[in-house]
């Protein structure tokens, strides 16, 4: 047996150790053409004793698929999107795919650039979570290529014409409302990222499957309200970024100047944890005195005590029905490229996964009217 080469052999050595032409071994190692059988076993034999390894992107280039697939988030450290990940890489590799990960910090240069090289590096198809409902031109160069796209997460309006699979944010936040309003609460506040959009919102309550999460998570607030004849006071949407601390400062400073608040929606895992903290720090009995429901459900909501009331959200049937789509759809694109019959132009589908409800410790009926107004004196 020769020595095998310290350098990567090449195709012609292969073919020369098999006893080929170049242009079998090319056909055997690349998967395309007719050989016979003895020449295709003559050949990985060769390629095995050298230690051959075909060229990925001159395969590519011979078969039009990477076998890799490009996904795109805002926040891969949060943990909604890590299991929205785990869902698209579960279902996309049982398929045969990879899945070579980006992430933006909700940042439009880096989400630009995440399609950019996409797109040079000939991904088959891409699912993305749009940092912008708004600046999405850069979505259109992948159209114009034929590379599959799923919208993940986070609709567009203005753009119908995209595949996506979302969560049903509007209908998820009223149902978490309508449970404190059945327990009773009345001044019910919400933390928001999007409370300074609230005249908009409220302007707009229509069009809530077509806002970005926190934008309809509000809205479904504002519709449980308004199906209660509940008067929305501005005072109670409260606005905090992504930030656990600056959550705990505005809701203490809530607290603080409300002490006939109840009940508390935060509409965000890292919100969430912001808010509970601030209950816990306020003085008040949790959840004797305050209810409080959180959306996503984190492993340390049901460490803490009391357990959180959550919207749950199925983060990984997400990702694996966005991996799905994409699959369909990159499977019909190949089919065009052969002469098949392709769906390029059929109409998009819009999937609208709906999250549950899991009530625990921190909600509860809402006080008496004379237990309410002794803790609202003893808190003054």
């Amino acid at each position: 047996m020769r020595d095998r080469p310290s350098r990567t052999p090449s195709l012609i050595e292969v073919a020369t150790e098999a006893g080929v032409s170049t242009a079998t071994a090319g056909r055997v190692l690349g998967g395309y053409g007719q050989v016979s059988a003895a020449a295709a076993e003559r050949v990985h034999a060769a390629a095995a004793r050298l230690g051959y390894r075909p060229n990925a992107l001159a395969r590519s280039l011979i078969q039009g698929s990477t076998q890799t697939i490009g996904v795109v988030v805002t926040d891969v450290g949060n943990p909604f999107f890590a299991q929205a990940v785990r869902g698209i890489s579960d279902k996309v590799r049982a398929a045969g795919y990879e899945v070579v990960l980006f992430n933006t910090d909700s940042g439009l240069p880096a989400e630009r650039n995440a399609i950019r090289v996409l797109s040079e590096k000939r991904a088959d198809g891409i699912i993305i979570a749009t940092g912008s409902p708004t600046e999405t031109d850069h979505l259109d160069s992948l159209r114009d290529s034929r590379i599959p796209v799923v919208l993940l997460d986070r609709p567009v309006a203005g753009r119908p014409d995209i595949d996506s699979v979302t969560i049903a944010n509007a209908d998820s936040a009223r149902t978490a409302v309508r449970h404190l309003l059945a327990l009773g609460h009345r001044r019910i506040a919400v933390i928001t990222e999007a409370a300074r959009e609230l005249p908009r919102i409220t302007d707009h309550l229509a069009d809530s499957a077509t806002m970005r999460p926190s934008a309809a998570r509000l809205a479904g607030y504002l519709l449980a309200l308004q199906s209660a004849r509940i008067k929305v006071d501005p005072a109670l949407a409260v606005y905090a970024p992504y930030e656990r601390d600056r959550a705990t400062e505005a809701v203490l400073k809530l607290l603080a100047a409300d002490p006939t608040v109840t009940a508390v929606f935060a509409t965000d895992n890292v919100l969430a944890a912001g808010t509970y903290q601030a209950i816990q720090a306020s003085g008040r009995r949790f959840p004797q005195d305050i209810s409080m429901v959180g959306f996503d459900d984190q492993d340390w909501t049901t460490i803490v005590r009391p357990t959180l009331t959550v919207v749950r959200q199925p983060s990984y049937e997400l990702g694996a029905r966005a991996g799905g789509l994409l699959l369909r759809r990159m499977t019909a694109a190949a089919g065009g490229q052969h002469g098949e019959k392709a769906d390029h132009d059929s109409a998009p589908e819009h999937v609208r996964l709906r999250a549950r409800l899991i009530k625990r410790e921190s909600t509860m009926p809402f006080p008496s009217a004379a237990d309410a107004a002794d803790r609202v004196l003893e808190l003054r």
